[in-house]
């Protein structure tokens, strides 16, 4: 047995007869997770190291002090690395009342860390630091970047990407991709009215009448229905555009009119999960021709359409923007895969020939870090009290269509079907 005195276990303790933590091994057992000197009966706490953010524009954070308190209380040990809430307004001080340990730097909160939670993909340094066995959860982009993903299995640790957790009722509070695309629907309403040079609202006075401003949703998914209700709030005059049918009813009942293309093709554009497939040429054409029409009087289009796995959809052309009237304003919630607007880019603002607007934002989550982050880490909490059962025993359960649907790595392989091809 390996020699380790007392003062080595961090928050350790002696236990007479609680079972030791547990993790999986290429058997499908479980198997004491980092135990230091089981013989003798000394058992450390499993650490779960929330590291600083690295990646550029990256604001939020992976733990609130709310969930780092709700977990030290289940009897784990958190480990905050310093400085990794401050941006999201959760200074070190505060995770320290919350019984959570400040880690120096991030080599210290990584090195002896059996669960990491992060936001955004870990750079290769990070991934050095982690030791293998360790547990990765974080929204990974696995579809995008599946050369990344073969690094975790080389890494030897077991990989959860967040956003691939199903949407099926019982990981409502799990679902990433909602949290975050409710805020980023709002947040891309404020920013497009702090670009617009007009009221939204209808507005009367001794000196006249200021007409509403016109507002135009495309894709009508989680982003699209808060950008509706906000635009909505804000008195604006609403209409929105979805390939999927079941999208008019959800846009109506906001007070929004949805401009439809052809109803029996809409239908058949909408996957069993609920995303929207993406369109052929011929209906994508119509729905152009449609839409350029409306353009016409509208002053602000918000973009939201995503395709899993896929680049951004073209919504907008230039020939499409060519018809809308100076000082129009286009948020580009997907420019950062692809761009549904042609002539957005990436963290910048670009104006037109014709003087409209068109808004690439990168991260726009970060600019609404404190709720967003707040509402991950409550996902992630969720998802662990998965993983994790009440005798602090984590495991892979293969069965459960949560973690299959997540589990991207394990026992230094690439298991997702999507990514091995099976």
């Amino acid at each position: 047995n390996m020699a380790v005195s007392d003062e080595k276990v961090v928050r350790g303790r002696k236990r007479d007869s609680a079972p030791p933590v547990l993790y999986p091994s290429q058997s499908g057992r479980v198997r004491p997770f980092c135990l230091l000197n089981c013989a003798r009966g000394i058992i450390r706490d499993m650490r779960i190291a929330i590291p600083r953010e690295r990646r550029p524009q990256e604001r939020r954070v992976a733990a609130s002090a709310d969930t780092a308190k709700r977990r030290v209380g289940m009897g784990h040990e958190v480990v905050i690395e310093a400085g990794a809430g401050v941006t999201a307004a959760f200074p070190d001080a505060l995770y320290a009342d919350a019984g959570a340990r400040v880690a120096a730097d991030e080599r210290e909160a990584l090195s002896t860390a059996d669960i990491v939670l992060k936001v955004q993909r870990p750079d290769p340094e990070e991934l050095r630091l982690m030791k293998r066995g360790s547990v990765l959860v974080d929204m990974l982009a696995p579809l995008q970047h599946p050369d990344e993903v073969k690094a975790y299995a080389d890494a030897g640790l077991t990989a959860f990407a967040m956003e691939l957790v199903p949407r099926i009722t019982r990981a409502q509070a799990m679902d990433v991709l909602s949290s975050q695309a409710n805020l980023a629907g709002y947040r891309a309403v404020l920013e497009a009215s702090v670009a617009f040079g007009r009221a939204f609202p209808m507005m009367m006075t001794a000196a006249g009448t200021i007409a509403p401003a016109r507002v135009l949703v495309m894709g009508a998914g989680v982003a699209g229905l808060q950008a509706i209700a906000t635009a909505r709030r804000l008195g604006a005059v609403v209409s929105a555009t979805d390939v999927r049918l079941a999208a008019k009813e959800q846009v109506e009942s906001l007070g929004a009119t949805f401009l439809a293309v052809d109803l029996e093709a809409m239908k058949r554009m909408e996957t069993a999960g609920g995303y929207a497939r993406e369109m052929g040429e011929d209906f994508a054409r119509r729905q152009r021709e449609h839409v350029t029409e409306a353009l016409r009087k509208i002053d602000i289009v918000i973009c939201t359409a995503l395709v899993p796995g896929r680049k951004a959809p073209v919504l907008i052309t230039k020939d499409m923007i060519g018809v809308m009237r100076p000082g129009s304003v286009l948020v580009d919630l997907a420019v950062e895969q692809g761009g549904n607007v042609e002539g957005s880019v990436p963290g910048e603002e670009v104006t037109t020939a014709n003087g409209a607007v068109i808004l690439g934002h990168m991260n726009l989550l970060s600019h609404i870090a404190v709720d967003a982050s707040q509402l991950y880490a409550r996902n992630l909490l969720a998802f662990l009290g998965l993983i994790i059962d009440k005798d602090k025993a984590f495991k892979v359960d293969v069965s459960d269509e949560i973690v299959k649907a997540s589990l991207l790595t394990q026992d230094g392989a690439v298991v997702h079907p999507q990514l091995t091809g099976a």
